[in-house]
């Protein structure tokens, strides 16, 4: 088969984007030349190989080197023989045809030599190769197996000269990719032999650039283990063996400037492993990737021009745990199916501002093969998902949430990663991102792995990666997934599956490194961004600054906010219960007041909670249709008064009866006025409208979240009246009374212990409130306190406390 052009040989063209007819899977793209292409030196007649370089000898043609006369032998004009050694030596020939070589620039491309310039190229399935330079045109001899030589009578390298790569019916004129300069810096070198490039990736990945006046991409991958690395993609039919890449010393970097390979091309590394055996890898630097399941990176470069400016510069105002904070949970692949990063910029924004909600937060958007892990096994760390579209398409759809006033939060997966053969598991031969010891390598839950938290260069890779989507992708938070199971080497093993740390214990201090390290980065480098720990043990300290030492001997993990799990495992369990029996059960609802400000909370109702046979939020609640409906709401705005942050799944907002599915997403069709029961799921939504509202503006609700000031009960120990009772207060002291009353009976006069110094109360939300679907039980007219001494107060009000309801008030 004859071979085609390729594209990198087309003068020129440096950023021509290649999105349109799909390449072939890499398997399928092996090259086809001529059968005599690979034949090599040792396998041809003698007589023939003689008069093969008589040819190309008397085809040479010299060209007088105008800074004086050309030496004698020197190959001119006259047709002299081409001095031995020009060639590729026999050594360096298997290595670059096994792809296992070094230092392939130090032989390919233009080299002094005593006798003039010797150029030396490797190009598989060519039928020739000139060399064009301002003053000279010369053709190279062919040496077999895709390598072409020849001494050109030149008194120095030239600066620029070009290459004439003859295929059967077509000739490309093309940059030798072999005569440019290292195009990584010796800093960037250093850093990253450190651990301490805080922009890698800068440094390593696919970069469209210009370099020594030439338009082309830097392909830069760390790969210390590997005996070579080769460059394949759709520019040379997935064959890398005429693009070897030269190792940068002990860094462990591999690097090549491919000239005129610009944006929207295909490619990956192909690895020579210790053991002889190839592999061809995904780079694990990509910006941007094929969408799954194909799994080629795509080079990439960013033209997005933000618009969210205002946002950026006050996002850093206040403290997030001095701020209001709720938080809205979107799976955006299944939100509204089908839709890309765009399509739902053009719609996310505008439902979470009309609910309210101060945030969003994604779920994983870096690339993952499986969409059944709902993006928690990645393979692409620093590319968002291609399934919904473009990085700028995703950079598109941040700044249309933050021009509408809405944060972005995202999970971060730095826990593990899964062992797809093209992607980083044994990268390049050997354990590399991953620990060295199995046992400390495999993560026992998933099947995945577990990353080397005390390699200095698989810290750096994460401790830039969460840089990275903070800076590139302007993102305000990362939700870091799956702490616990960093902390601890025994998570999840059994005794003999574990090996104690250096001090005999099981917290894992390569992991506690790395997450301190990670926070105070991030910290230092974006004001206003906040880190969120899911963290599902007492761990001391993970909310606590990295420079405090705690009672365990640690510093503290250093993020801005911890899930509350116990909260929300108890408070589910409650509301799970029949009211009759809730009197049992009634220190699990206070109980979360005993270390609530051990650290800095968010009370979560994530998608763990509505998947798996656990139910949806209304459907964990007891009784009847309207029953289920009133315990809701008495527990959401429970939830929005309790100190924290909150956080709620999508689909939960309307009371969807059925389980959340990323096959399907929410179960939009119930807000379709069409159906029966559309009131129903419509008033819950408006509860948490009004809610968020409330919230927003009351100050009470979220400027002390972390002060046991701004907290004080009335009453926690009403069990047999299953009501609970308590305190909000600002940092002016202006208090908000909350009450919940998890029974359905109707209770009248019921008195409650508030402070003296109020001359009034008013009901600012009702939960039984009809337009919510409720019974219409309030208090329409402001309460004022009396004289008899309540709940240890001096005053006390008497209230009507509606079925299954919570009500907000404050000082009229």
């Amino acid at each position: 088969m004859t071979p085609r052009p390729r594209p990198d040989d087309t003068p020129k063209k440096t950023s021509a984007k290649r999105t349109g007819a799909k390449k072939p899977a890499p398997e399928d793209k092996k090259p086809a030349g001529p059968p005599t292409a690979r034949r090599t030196a040792d396998e041809t007649p003698a007589d023939e190989r003689a008069t093969d370089e008589k040819a190309a000898d008397e085809r040479a043609v010299g060209v007088r080197d105008p800074a004086g006369p050309v030496p004698a032998g020197s190959g001119g004009p006259a047709g002299a023989t081409r001095p031995a050694g020009v060639g590729v030596g026999p050594a360096d020939r298997q290595r670059l045809l096994d792809g296992t070589h070094h230092d392939p620039h130090g032989v390919l491309g233009a080299h002094p030599v005593p006798d003039g310039v010797a150029f030396r190229v490797f190009r598989p399935y060519a039928l020739g190769v000139t060399v064009v330079t301002d003053e000279l045109r010369a053709e190279l001899r062919d040496d077999g197996d895709g390598f072409f030589s020849g001494l050109l009578p030149l008194r120095a390298v030239p600066d620029a000269y070009r290459l004439l790569v003859a295929y059967e019916g077509t000739v490309l004129e093309t940059e030798d990719a072999y005569r440019f300069l290292p195009a990584l810096g010796e800093l960037d070198l250093h850093l990253i032999g450190e651990g301490r490039h805080e922009e890698l990736w800068r440094a390593l990945g696919a970069e469209p650039m210009e370099h020594q006046g030439v338009a082309g991409t830097r392909f830069t991958v760390w790969a210390p283990n590997a005996r070579g690395v080769r460059l394949a993609g759709g520019f040379n039919f997935w064959d890398g063996t005429g693009h070897p890449m030269r190792s940068l010393g002990s860094s462990g970097v591999w690097e090549l400037f491919v000239p005129g390979i610009g944006e929207g091309e295909l490619y990956k590394f192909d690895i020579a492993r210790p053991d002889g055996s190839r592999t061809l890898r995904a780079d694990p630097m990509a910006r941007r990737t094929e969408a799954p399941p194909a799994t080629s990176s795509v080079v990439h470069a960013s033209h997005h021009e933000w618009h969210d400016t205002e946002w950026m510069a006050r996002r850093a105002d206040r403290p997030v745990h001095e701020a209001p904070f709720s938080v809205y949970e979107v799976h955006l692949p299944s939100w509204r199916p089908g839709l890309t990063y765009r399509q739902l910029a053009d719609q996310l924004p505008a439902y979470v501002t009309d609910l309210g909600f101060t945030h969003v937060e994604l779920m994983p958007v870096a690339e993952h093969p499986f969409g059944g892990s709902w993006g928690y096994q990645v393979t692409g760390f620093y590319a968002p998902t291609a399934r919904l579209g473009t990085p700028d398409d995703f950079k598109y759809l941040v700044d249309a949430l933050h021009r509408s006033g809405v944060g972005v939060l995202m999970d971060w997966v730095p826990a593990h990663f899964p062992r797809d053969e093209w992607a980083l598991a044994e990268f390049d031969g050997r354990p590399l991102y991953e620990h060295a010891d199995p046992l400390r390598a495999d993560h026992p839950d998933w099947g995945t792995l577990e990353f080397d938290y005390g390699r200095r260069e698989v810290r750096n890779f994460l401790v830039a990666n969460a840089t990275y989507w903070c800076e590139e992708f302007h993102i305000d938070g990362l939700r870091v997934d799956a702490v616990a199971s960093m902390l601890y080497l025994d998570y999840s093993r059994e005794p003999g599956q574990w090996v104690p740390n250096e001090h005999g214990g099981r917290e894992n201090l390569d992991a506690v490194a790395f997450l301190q390290e990670m926070n105070a980065t991030v910290y230092r480098r974006n004001p206003g961004v906040v880190t969120v720990a899911e963290e599902s043990t007492a761990w001391d300290g993970v909310t606590r600054a990295t420079h405090h030492t705690g009672p365990g001997g640690f510093g503290g993990l250093g993020f801005g906010l911890k899930w509350n799990m116990g909260w929300m495992h108890d408070s589910l369990d409650y509301v799970s219960h029949d009211p009759v029996h809730r009197k049992y059960h009634h220190d699990e609802m206070t109980f979360s007041m005993v270390y609530a400000y051990s650290e800095n909370y968010v009370l979560p109702i994530s998608h763990d909670e509505v998947v798996h046979g656990k139910r949806s939020l209304v459907s964990k609640m007891p009784g009847d249709w309207w029953q289920q409906r009133a315990n809701l709401r008495a527990y959401l705005a429970f939830m929005w008064a309790h100190p924290g942050k909150q956080l709620l799944f999508m689909g939960q907002e309307f009371a969807q009866g059925a389980e959340w599915s990323e096959a399907h997403g929410p179960d939009w069709w119930l807000l379709d006025p069409a159906y029966g029961a559309e009131p129903d799921h419509r008033g819950v939504r408006d509860l948490v409208r009004d809610l968020n509202a409330r919230y927003r503006g009351e100050p009470a609700l979220w400027e002390r979240d972390t002060d046991p000031s701004g907290f004080a009960w009335v009453t926690g120990d009403s069990a047999d009246d299953n009501v609970f009772a308590f305190l909000r207060h600002a940092a002016d002291g202006t208090p908000l009374l909350a009450v919940s009353h998890f029974s359905p009976a109707v209770r009248h006069g019921y008195r409650l212990g508030v402070p003296e110094d109020i001359p009034a109360w008013h009901e600012i939300l009702n939960t039984d409130t009809a337009r919510y679907g409720g019974g219409g039980i309030t208090n329409p007219d402001p309460v004022k306190p009396e004289s008899t001494p309540w709940h240890g107060r001096a005053a006390s009000i008497r209230l009507t406390l509606p079925p299954l309801a919570t009500v907000w008030l404050r000082p009229a």
